[in-house]
């Protein structure tokens, strides 16, 4: 029953109650010889039909009232000239102005037609709801968040509350807060059919990881591949010393990689070095990437090498012609057929720019068959820590920015089109995707200048609202999220707080990273891996050309 209905109801309740209380004329006493009716039953048939349509007539008559004295006052409102009206009269006269009037009217019907859209909306979400068609569902959504962003802009200037009951809990998509919707949704990307191979190397074979190209991102992506190879040629992989390569066991998790996998096939250096003590040698070279040089190391990388007690026993020579500028698709087969080898120690030097089966290496989990998430990920500590500062300074809904900038513009300006961005266009971009996401914070990761980050900070502006970047506070003894660091002598050191940075990124409700940087993609790799990804994660003003590019040198 609706309300319209049961007031109704409750008003002839009360009518007919208030008759029966009411008796202007008394019931003259009879005898009981001649027995009567009682008062509440002495009305006949007809009688009650009469007292029936009467009550009927007066209800209708009031509800006739109730329904057309507003919207007769509304029509009045706008139909007549009040200063026409009292021109002549001794009422004092308001100064109104026409054009204010119109807009208020223009704004009244506005809003009509927006709760008209609405309802309509709400009315297709119900039915794909029930239809359980989800691209219909996440096509409306934003569509409903504009069309209450559209009414909070025309009620504004009134001041005026948003109506919620034309989205009750019954009617309200996703039961979120009815003054704007997240459009955002998880990605699931984890393939229950995915392509795997089995890594089982022999025990008395290894590959020796050579990565030198870029920073720690491009090392990680160089060291995946790595895991690949080794995998192909039926190897142990052995990770490069932090005398000639970073200090991996900072930041990753070996023992991590050989749990997932489920036997130790993956050395650190020093257990290699204890392994072969007076054979600690790099048996062959074969390099993967003829030009610009073999194997894409050049005489001081082989002199650190020598260096570390590593005797080079060939000469770096590559089985086909393959340049890191122009890298060809490969296939595994072409792998195994072209760097197969007896020799117990074998390098193929850098292999970040190899092209091998991509699809295969793109898949969420990677190509290998583990029983992990991922197997290069963030160490367990820094992991931890990460989850701790969310919890301390962001919450569970917050979008992550890596706002790349340190060496970025002569970088992307060399690309066709350009990925460097200024700062107010960069700050309209961020402010679309807070109008999808709805979150109400931004975790900043970025090597900006302050004057950039500070001027990006003033125009991210949304709704009237000024939403929050966090940036890494500097080291604080009262702050305790990141004791873990400080216990383990962790926090000082540049690549730890890096992948502190990606595992905070990768954690994040939506993700918006810088096109053409690893550092991004390993994040994105991570958010694949971890199944934290989001319909809305993008490159920062994706699809977009920046509004102005400086000429060349």
């Amino acid at each position: 029953m609706d309300r319209a209905s049961s007031d109704e109801d409750d008003d002839r309740e009360s009518f007919l109650e208030q008759n029966d209380r009411k008796h202007p004329h008394p019931i003259p006493h009879q005898p009981s010889s001649s027995p009567r009716r009682s008062p509440s039953s002495s009305l006949h048939v007809e009688d009650l039909r009469t007292f029936g349509n009467g009550v009927r007539r007066r209800l209708s008559k009031r509800y006739l009232f109730a329904v057309f004295l507003p919207l007769f006052i509304v029509l009045l409102y706008f139909s007549t000239d009040f200063r026409t009206l009292f021109s002549n009269s001794k009422f004092p006269v308001l100064n109104l102005d026409p054009l204010s009037d119109r807009m208020r009217e223009s704004e009244l019907r506005a809003l009509y037609l927006l709760h008209q859209q609405q309802s309509s909306l709400l009315s297709l979400w119900n039915h794909s709801s029930n239809s359980s068609s989800s691209s219909i569902q996440s096509a409306l959504l934003p569509l409903i968040s504009l069309n209450k962003q559209i009414e909070q802009v025309l009620l504004s200037p009134h001041n005026s509350p948003i109506n919620n009951t034309t989205l009750s809990s019954d009617s309200n998509p996703s039961a979120v807060a009815p003054a704007r919707f997240s459009s955002c949704q998880s990605l699931h990307r984890r393939l229950p059919d995915r392509k795997t191979m089995a890594w089982k190397p022999r025990p008395d074979k290894f590959l020796f990881a050579i990565c030198l190209s870029g920073q720690m991102s491009n090392h990680l992506i160089c060291l995946e591949k790595h895991m690949f190879f080794a995998a192909l040629l039926n190897r142990v992989l052995v990770f490069p010393s932090n005398r000639f390569d970073y200090h991996y066991s900072r930041v990753l998790d070996i023992d991590h990689i050989n749990t997932c996998l489920g036997s130790k096939l993956v050395l650190n250096f020093e257990e290699f070095e204890e392994m072969r003590k007076d054979r600690l040698r790099i048996d062959k070279f074969i390099c993967y990437f003829s030009a610009p040089t073999p194997c894409y190391v050049d005489e001081d990388h082989v002199k650190k090498l020598k260096a570390l007690g590593i005797s080079v026993g060939s000469k770096l020579e590559s089985p086909w012609k393959e340049d890191i500028r122009k890298p060809g698709k490969r296939t595994a087969q072409e792998v195994v057929a072209k760097f197969s080898s007896d020799d117990d120690v074998i390098a193929i030097g850098d292999v970040f720019y190899a092209d091998v089966e991509t699809e295969w290496l793109m898949q969420p989990g990677g190509p290998l068959a583990h029983k992990c998430k991922t197997l290069i990920e963030p160490s367990r500590l820094i992991t931890l820590t990460a989850q701790r500062f969310i919890q301390t300074f962001l919450g569970n809904n917050f979008i992550a920015l890596h706002f790349r900038r340190h060496g970025f513009l002569k970088f992307c300006n060399a690309k066709k089109p350009s990925c460097f961005y200024p700062v107010p266009q960069a700050a309209s971009c961020i402010a679309r995707v807070i109008g999808k996401a709805n979150a109400p914070v931004i975790y900043l990761s970025t090597d900006a200048a302050e004057s950039e980050t500070n001027l990006l900070q003033s125009l991210v502006v949304v709704d009237g609202k000024t939403i929050p970047l966090v940036k890494r506070p500097p080291p604080n003894a009262a702050e305790k999220w990141d004791a873990l660091l400080y216990r383990h002598h962790l926090e000082d050191d540049p690549q730890v707080e890096a992948m502190l940075d990606k595992s905070i990124c990768a954690m994040s409700s939506v993700f918006i990273g810088a096109a053409g940087s690893t550092f991004t993609e390993d994040i994105l790799r991570l958010r694949k891996d971890w199944d934290s990804g989001s319909s809305c994660d993008e490159y920062l003003c994706q699809g977009e050309l920046p509004n102005f590019i400086a000429e060349d040198e």
